[in-house]
Protein backbone atom coordinates (compact mmCIF):
# COMPACT_ATOMS: atom_id res chain seq x y z
CA UNK A 1 0.00 0.00 0.00
CA UNK A 2 2.80 2.42 0.89
CA UNK A 3 4.57 1.61 -2.37
CA UNK A 4 1.43 2.52 -4.31
CA UNK A 5 1.05 5.83 -2.47
CA UNK A 6 4.74 6.63 -2.90
CA UNK A 7 4.66 5.79 -6.63
CA UNK A 8 1.53 7.88 -7.17
CA UNK A 9 2.90 10.91 -5.32
CA UNK A 10 6.28 10.58 -7.03
CA UNK A 11 4.61 10.53 -10.46
CA UNK A 12 2.53 13.57 -9.52
CA UNK A 13 5.52 15.59 -8.32
CA UNK A 14 7.82 14.66 -11.19
CA UNK A 15 5.00 15.20 -13.66
CA UNK A 16 4.29 18.68 -12.29
CA UNK A 17 8.01 19.54 -12.44
CA UNK A 18 8.24 18.41 -16.07
CA UNK A 19 4.95 19.97 -17.12
CA UNK A 20 5.63 23.44 -15.74
CA UNK A 21 9.46 23.62 -15.57
CA UNK A 22 10.49 21.00 -18.09
CA UNK A 23 12.49 23.24 -20.39
CA UNK A 24 15.30 23.81 -17.87
CA UNK A 25 15.13 20.25 -16.49
CA UNK A 26 15.37 18.80 -19.98
CA UNK A 27 18.73 20.52 -20.53
CA UNK A 28 20.41 18.71 -17.65
CA UNK A 29 18.74 15.35 -18.26
CA UNK A 30 19.00 15.11 -22.06
CA UNK A 31 21.31 12.03 -22.05
CA UNK A 32 19.01 10.38 -19.50
CA UNK A 33 16.02 10.89 -21.79
CA UNK A 34 18.16 9.53 -24.63
CA UNK A 35 18.83 6.34 -22.66
CA UNK A 36 15.19 5.72 -21.81
CA UNK A 37 14.12 6.54 -25.36
CA UNK A 38 16.61 3.95 -26.65
CA UNK A 39 15.50 1.39 -24.05
CA UNK A 40 11.87 1.83 -25.04
CA UNK A 41 12.53 1.83 -28.79
CA UNK A 42 14.74 -1.26 -28.59
CA UNK A 43 12.22 -3.19 -26.53
CA UNK A 44 9.40 -2.07 -28.82
CA UNK A 45 11.35 -3.28 -31.87
CA UNK A 46 11.92 -6.72 -30.31
CA UNK A 47 8.22 -6.91 -29.44
CA UNK A 48 7.19 -6.12 -33.02
CA UNK A 49 9.72 -8.51 -34.58
CA UNK A 50 9.18 -11.54 -32.35
CA UNK A 51 5.68 -10.99 -30.96
CA UNK A 52 6.84 -11.20 -27.35
CA UNK A 53 5.60 -9.09 -24.47
CA UNK A 54 7.09 -5.65 -23.93
CA UNK A 55 10.34 -6.11 -21.96
CA UNK A 56 9.22 -9.67 -21.28
CA UNK A 57 12.41 -11.34 -22.55
CA UNK A 58 16.13 -11.04 -21.96
CA UNK A 59 16.54 -10.12 -25.63
CA UNK A 60 14.18 -7.17 -25.24
CA UNK A 61 16.09 -5.90 -22.22
CA UNK A 62 19.49 -6.44 -23.87
CA UNK A 63 18.58 -4.69 -27.13
CA UNK A 64 16.87 -1.86 -25.28
CA UNK A 65 19.80 -1.38 -22.91
CA UNK A 66 22.40 -1.29 -25.70
CA UNK A 67 20.34 1.09 -27.84
CA UNK A 68 19.71 3.20 -24.75
CA UNK A 69 23.44 3.56 -24.11
CA UNK A 70 24.07 4.50 -27.74
CA UNK A 71 21.37 7.17 -27.79
CA UNK A 72 22.49 8.49 -24.40
CA UNK A 73 26.03 8.91 -25.73
CA UNK A 74 24.82 10.60 -28.92
CA UNK A 75 22.57 12.89 -26.87
CA UNK A 76 25.54 13.88 -24.73
CA UNK A 77 27.92 14.50 -27.64
CA UNK A 78 25.48 16.15 -30.06
CA UNK A 79 22.88 18.43 -28.50
CA UNK A 80 20.72 18.93 -31.61
CA UNK A 81 20.81 15.22 -32.39
CA UNK A 82 19.78 14.49 -28.81
CA UNK A 83 16.75 16.74 -29.08
CA UNK A 84 15.85 15.16 -32.44
CA UNK A 85 16.11 11.66 -30.95
CA UNK A 86 13.82 12.51 -28.07
CA UNK A 87 11.39 14.27 -30.40
CA UNK A 88 11.27 11.23 -32.69
CA UNK A 89 10.76 8.81 -29.80
CA UNK A 90 7.97 10.95 -28.38
CA UNK A 91 6.38 11.25 -31.82
CA UNK A 92 6.44 7.48 -32.26
CA UNK A 93 4.93 6.93 -28.80
CA UNK A 94 2.20 9.48 -29.50
CA UNK A 95 1.32 8.10 -32.94
CA UNK A 96 1.34 4.41 -32.03
CA UNK A 97 -0.28 5.07 -28.65
CA UNK A 98 -3.21 6.91 -30.21
CA UNK A 99 -3.69 4.07 -32.72
CA UNK A 100 -3.86 1.56 -29.87
CA UNK A 101 -6.20 3.83 -27.90
CA UNK A 102 -8.75 4.05 -30.74
CA UNK A 103 -8.88 0.28 -31.11
CA UNK A 104 -6.09 -0.87 -33.41
CA UNK A 105 -4.12 -3.91 -32.31
CA UNK A 106 -0.36 -3.67 -31.76
CA UNK A 107 1.38 -4.47 -35.03
CA UNK A 108 2.43 -3.14 -38.39
CA UNK A 109 -0.24 -0.44 -38.84
CA UNK A 110 0.30 1.10 -35.40
CA UNK A 111 4.07 0.94 -35.88
CA UNK A 112 3.90 2.61 -39.31
CA UNK A 113 1.73 5.43 -38.00
CA UNK A 114 4.15 5.87 -35.12
CA UNK A 115 7.11 6.01 -37.53
CA UNK A 116 5.40 8.60 -39.73
CA UNK A 117 4.65 10.84 -36.74
CA UNK A 118 8.22 10.32 -35.46
CA UNK A 119 9.76 11.41 -38.78
CA UNK A 120 7.46 14.44 -39.07
CA UNK A 121 8.28 15.62 -35.54
CA UNK A 122 12.03 15.03 -35.98
CA UNK A 123 12.21 16.81 -39.35
CA UNK A 124 10.17 19.74 -38.06
CA UNK A 125 12.46 20.00 -35.03
CA UNK A 126 15.64 20.19 -37.12
CA UNK A 127 14.47 21.96 -40.28
CA UNK A 128 12.45 24.70 -38.62
CA UNK A 129 14.81 25.27 -35.66
CA UNK A 130 12.01 24.58 -33.23
CA UNK A 131 14.11 22.92 -30.53
CA UNK A 132 12.95 25.22 -27.76
CA UNK A 133 9.25 24.84 -28.48
CA UNK A 134 9.49 21.12 -29.21
CA UNK A 135 11.11 20.63 -25.80
CA UNK A 136 8.43 22.72 -24.10
CA UNK A 137 5.60 20.83 -25.82
CA UNK A 138 7.10 17.38 -25.18
CA UNK A 139 7.83 18.05 -21.51
CA UNK A 140 4.35 19.50 -21.02
CA UNK A 141 2.74 16.45 -22.68
CA UNK A 142 4.88 14.00 -20.74
CA UNK A 143 4.55 15.83 -17.44
CA UNK A 144 0.77 16.05 -17.74
CA UNK A 145 0.65 12.34 -18.59
CA UNK A 146 2.73 11.47 -15.51
CA UNK A 147 0.52 13.62 -13.28
CA UNK A 148 -2.61 11.85 -14.50
CA UNK A 149 -1.06 8.39 -14.14
CA UNK A 150 0.01 9.28 -10.60
CA UNK A 151 -3.50 10.46 -9.77
CA UNK A 152 -5.02 7.30 -11.30
CA UNK A 153 -2.70 5.13 -9.18
CA UNK A 154 -3.65 7.01 -6.01
CA UNK A 155 -7.36 6.71 -6.85
CA UNK A 156 -7.07 3.01 -7.65
CA UNK A 157 -8.01 3.54 -11.31
CA UNK A 158 -4.71 2.02 -12.45
CA UNK A 159 -2.28 -0.44 -10.87
CA UNK A 160 1.49 -0.23 -10.79
CA UNK A 161 1.66 -3.44 -12.82
CA UNK A 162 -0.66 -2.19 -15.57
CA UNK A 163 1.30 1.04 -15.89
CA UNK A 164 4.74 -0.60 -15.80
CA UNK A 165 3.87 -3.27 -18.37
CA UNK A 166 2.01 -0.97 -20.78
CA UNK A 167 3.73 -0.46 -24.14
CA UNK A 168 3.03 3.26 -24.01
CA UNK A 169 2.20 5.81 -21.32
CA UNK A 170 -0.94 7.01 -23.08
CA UNK A 171 -2.75 3.66 -23.19
CA UNK A 172 -3.62 3.19 -19.48
CA UNK A 173 -4.98 6.73 -19.33
CA UNK A 174 -7.21 6.55 -22.41
CA UNK A 175 -8.39 3.00 -21.71
CA UNK A 176 -9.85 4.08 -18.38
CA UNK A 177 -11.87 7.08 -19.59
CA UNK A 178 -11.81 9.81 -22.21
CA UNK A 179 -12.25 12.22 -19.29
CA UNK A 180 -8.54 11.78 -18.57
CA UNK A 181 -7.75 12.75 -22.15
CA UNK A 182 -9.54 16.07 -21.66
CA UNK A 183 -7.69 16.69 -18.38
CA UNK A 184 -4.43 15.70 -20.11
CA UNK A 185 -4.92 18.27 -22.87
CA UNK A 186 -5.87 21.00 -20.40
CA UNK A 187 -2.81 20.33 -18.23
CA UNK A 188 -0.61 20.23 -21.32
CA UNK A 189 -1.94 23.59 -22.52
CA UNK A 190 -1.37 25.09 -19.07
CA UNK A 191 2.17 23.71 -19.04
CA UNK A 192 3.00 25.06 -22.50
CA UNK A 193 1.68 28.54 -21.68
CA UNK A 194 3.49 28.62 -18.33
CA UNK A 195 6.81 27.48 -19.79
CA UNK A 196 6.71 29.88 -22.73
CA UNK A 197 6.04 32.79 -20.39
CA UNK A 198 8.65 31.84 -17.79
CA UNK A 199 11.35 30.83 -20.30
CA UNK A 200 10.86 33.64 -22.79
CA UNK A 201 14.35 35.02 -22.16
CA UNK A 202 16.05 31.68 -21.47
CA UNK A 203 17.98 30.19 -24.39
CA UNK A 204 18.60 26.44 -24.57
CA UNK A 205 21.88 26.45 -26.47
CA UNK A 206 24.93 24.25 -26.98
CA UNK A 207 27.22 26.40 -24.83
CA UNK A 208 24.96 26.21 -21.78
CA UNK A 209 24.47 22.49 -22.41
CA UNK A 210 28.21 21.83 -22.23
CA UNK A 211 28.63 24.00 -19.13
CA UNK A 212 25.84 22.20 -17.28
CA UNK A 213 27.33 18.79 -18.07
CA UNK A 214 30.90 19.87 -17.32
Amino acid sequence: MLSVIFAGLFALLIGALMCFMGYRVFLVLLPVWGFFAGLWLGAEGVTLLFGTGFLATTTGWAVGFVLGLILALLSYLFYFLGVAIIAAAAGYALGSGLMLAIGFDPGLISALVGLVVAVVVMVATLALNLQKYIVIILTSFGGANAMILGLMILLGRASLQSVSTARDAIGPMLQDSWFWAVVWLLLTAAGVITQIRSHREYVFDRTQYVIDWG
